[in-house]
């Protein structure tokens, strides 16, 4: 008898949302291309959340397996964590900056909270790969512009490697 790898995800983001977590994962579903709603559990009449209303779900961004729980407004989401959102284009980076902000909260240098209170990383893979270089003057004017914007721009930080400091400004 052969062992074949188990397919599972070993580890699974947890999401406690207070009584959002179905109007969540239909957001965050039509967001991110290849999603889909995997399970959906609700509370019986014994449960501690109003018999019938979403208990838990799992559900798929791009692959990613999630489970969110409405447990109640015990926990909220902070910043401490986040969700990295590798986009390869600027055009990717503008979408998900629109849809996952609105009706959120916009931070600095690629940080956002969407309208349910959690944090989220919108980044290219560029941008770690510039602010690696070993040439620190091109690092540090790559970290220099990132720190004035909100939404990163991938043309900004690649003008700001590639030019002298005070052609930049």
């Amino acid at each position: 008898m052969e062992n074949k790898p188990d397919s599972k995800q070993k580890i699974t983001p947890f999401l406690w949302f207070d009584t959002q977590a179905e109007e969540a994962l239909n957001y965050y579903t039509s967001i991110f291309k290849g999603s889909r709603i995997n399970n959906v559990v609700h509370y019986g009449a014994g449960g501690p959340g109003p018999e019938g209303s979403v208990m838990t779900a799992s559900f798929s961004l791009n692959g990613q397996e999630f489970i969110a729980l409405n447990g109640g407004p015990h926990y909220k989401f902070t910043e401490a964590i986040s969700f990295v959102v590798n986009c390869e284009t600027q055009e990717e980076i503008d979408d998900l900056w629109e849809k996952l902000s609105a009706g959120g909260e916009e931070g600095r240098c690629g940080w956002l909270k969407d309208k349910f209170g959690l944090s989220w990383q919108i980044v290219p893979p560029v941008l770690p790969k510039l602010l690696g270089d070993p040439d620190r003057k091109k690092a540090n004017r790559v970290m220099q512009a990132m720190m004035q914007m909100k939404k990163i721009d991938i043309p900004k930080l690649q003008q700001a490697y590639e030019q002298e400091l005070s052609e930049v400004n």
